[in-house]
């Protein structure tokens, strides 16, 4: 387990139940140990601690909201300086590994993590205008920007971090030889994470396009931090950089790569499956995982579905379905903020599942269009306590991306979706069964195959919209749809016409077949009683005509009509039918047995 993991654990016990129960035993023993009249010190002891307790609990969540705001604005820095695109990102990357690199406490490192994520934060004092320059600065406006250290620290000093930060922000411009600014500072003077801050810094604007320069070329910026080294920079700095360099630019380069990766997929025609399938390859590279789950939100029932899973348990987290607020998906939906090294059997607690997982940790993020929350995406390992901070950073970065990537595939699959499907069933709708009916009668035409088509239509449907309403007249067609949907072979289908109107279409299926299964739909639909209240129940009739290619029309419009016309055919004898039988039932409930002209006696005698 690394330095970051064990701390991590501890701070967790220390909040916990037994952590406190622990910290009222230390304080008991002082109390005693301190106090030579006994116990008289226990209720201050304890009073002591409790609001020690309350304090710090409160200190560090006020610490954590500064920073993910201060994050927030040091994010929208780099997108105001757009000569500067990724800039912190790449920059936090550098100081990292050279300051790791350099020996430095891992407190320490923490902090010029954080400094690198926020040094340029005091530009927000700088006029735009003076950023996007293109030309050299004037006296006036080079004072403006040298002023942005000072602001940034300024900004930082508010927040309680537990390491260095502002200090390292308001001493990044300082120059080895004195001569840099606020405060002159020079050599040992300068704090040594101020000194990694100016290598790096100095590094990425060297080799970025901006407006006052082109991008230097890798080979001719190393050369000029040598030619600084000694009089801007601290010249074992420099040396230690230049040292691990292609190490670090290939970790850069890994990330770029793979957002530039995932953002090419903005233009493709992708499900959500294929376009996740994408995302999670490039992001196993940057973040490691066992498992990577993508949960979307449905506005309508305020839940989140999982719509894509790979690795472990992926077969577990795919049938997840979370209410907002609930597991650890529902949590970061409602705080719209990540969540690190949780434990992922929340989420199936919370989908109502029971069956265990082998994932030990996870870290969720929140997916953020236009400030419209659409999802999360969430990693897993098996190992516990897995996540550290640069694992959340990096899916941030890969979450801003693929946000907008996975919107457009959501998007695609409901214009998709709606132009090939009715809205009211969920069957196929025309357009789909034009297509599908074209590909079908020529495979048949290749083959010397047979295809069947049925023209459906309800009887009655217009008085049940008469009588009853639409509302249950869409029940009556929802129903009928369920019915015939599941009442045909997987392969074939069943499409919603138009109005009442149904075409089922049946390949590989002659005449004699086609009959049959006309009877045995037309059976199924007879079968369905629709509830128009508890006391109310009609019944269901479906009228149908088969036309089988080739015999009865080599395209679908000679189909159409032959299957249309058998059906009105088949239609006009039901009808004639259910008249017969319906004046069969009135006569006989009159008591009239068909053997004279008057009614049966017993008719009289009711």
């Amino acid at each position: 387990m690394n330095p970051t993991s064990v701390q991590t654990t501890l701070l967790r016990l220390f909040w916990s139940t037994p952590g406190s129960i622990a910290l009222v035993c230390v304080a008991l023993t002082v109390s005693w140990l301190l106090s030579s009249s006994g116990f008289w010190l226990l209720p201050i002891a304890l009073l002591a601690l409790y609001f020690a307790c309350g304090v710090s609990r409160r200190a560090h969540r006020l610490s954590e909201l500064h920073l993910a705001t201060i994050e927030a604005l040091a994010l929208a820095i780099d997108a105001k300086d757009q000569t500067a695109h990724n800039h912190i990102r790449r920059v936090q990357i550098y100081a990292v590994g050279l300051a790791r690199t350099l020996g430095m406490s891992e407190h320490e490192i923490r902090g010029v993590k954080t400094a690198a994520l926020l040094h340029d934060i005091g530009k927000l004092a700088v006029p735009e205008h003076i950023l996007a320059k293109p030309g050299p600065l004037t006296s006036e406006e080079f004072q403006k920007v040298r002023i942005h250290p000072q602001v940034g620290a300024g900004i930082i000093s508010a927040v309680p971090f537990p390491y260095p930060v502002a200090p390292l922000i308001l001493s990044h411009h300082e120059r080895w030889d004195g001569r840099g600014y606020p405060a002159g500072l020079r050599e040992q003077e300068i704090p040594l994470g101020a000194r990694v801050l100016s290598i790096v810094d100095y590094f990425d604007a060297l080799t970025s396009e901006r407006p006052y320069h082109q991008a230097m070329s890798v080979e001719g910026a190393v050369a000029l931090l040598q030619q600084e080294a000694g009089k801007a920079l601290d010249p074992q700095v420099v040396e230690t950089f230049l040292r691990i360099l292609p190490e670090l630019r290939a970790e850069v380069q890994l990330l770029n790569v793979a957002l530039y990766q995932i953002a090419q997929t903005m233009g493709t025609s992708l499900g959500v499956a294929d376009t996740m399938a994408v995302i999670s390859s490039k992001l196993t590279e940057l973040v490691p995982f066992s498992a990577c789950a993508l949960f979307l939100h449905t506005e309508a029932t305020d839940t989140l579905h999982c719509r894509f899973a790979t690795g472990v348990d992926a077969e577990l987290l795919e049938r997840l379905s979370v209410r907002n607020g609930q597991g650890l998906s529902g949590w970061v939906a409602r705080n719209r903020r990540p969540l690190v090294n949780a434990r992922p059997g929340a989420d199936l607690e919370a989908g109502g599942s029971d069956q265990q997982t082998r994932l030990q940790s996870a870290l969720v993020c929140p997916l953020i269009v236009a400030d419209k929350f659409i999802g999360t995406l969430s990693v897993y390992h098996v190992e516990p306590s897995f996540y550290q901070d640069d694992h959340r950073r990096l899916l941030d970065r890969v979450g801003e991306q693929a946000a907008a990537v996975i919107h457009n595939s959501t998007v695609f699959e409901q214009t998709q979706e709606d132009s090939l499907t009715d809205p009211l069933t969920g069957l196929p709708n025309t357009r789909f069964m034009f297509l599908h009916l074209s590909r079908e009668l020529a495979r048949a035409d290749r083959l010397n195959a047979e295809v069947s088509l049925l023209v459906m239509d309800l009887d009655d449907f217009k008085e049940i919209n008469d009588t009853f309403g639409h509302h249950i007249g869409d029940r009556a067609l929802r129903e009928v749809a369920t019915v015939l949907r599941t009442a045909i072979r997987p392969y074939d289908i069943c499409v919603r016409y138009a109005g009442d109107e149904f075409i089922v279409v049946l390949s590989g299926c002659g005449r004699d077949e086609a009959e049959i299964k006309r009877e045995e739909l037309q059976q199924a639909v007879d079968n369905v009683e629709l509830e128009v209240h508890p006391d109310l129940r009609i019944p269901m009739m479906i009228s149908a005509g088969a036309a089988v290619f080739p015999h009865d029309g080599d395209s679908y419009e000679s189909l159409l009509t032959k299957a249309d016309s058998r059906m009105y055919r088949d239609k006009s004898q039901r009808k004639a039918a259910r008249a017969r039988l319906r004046s069969t039932e009135a006569m006989e409930s009159a008591g009239y047995t068909g053997g004279g002209d008057l009614p049966h006696p017993a008719a009289r005698a009711r």
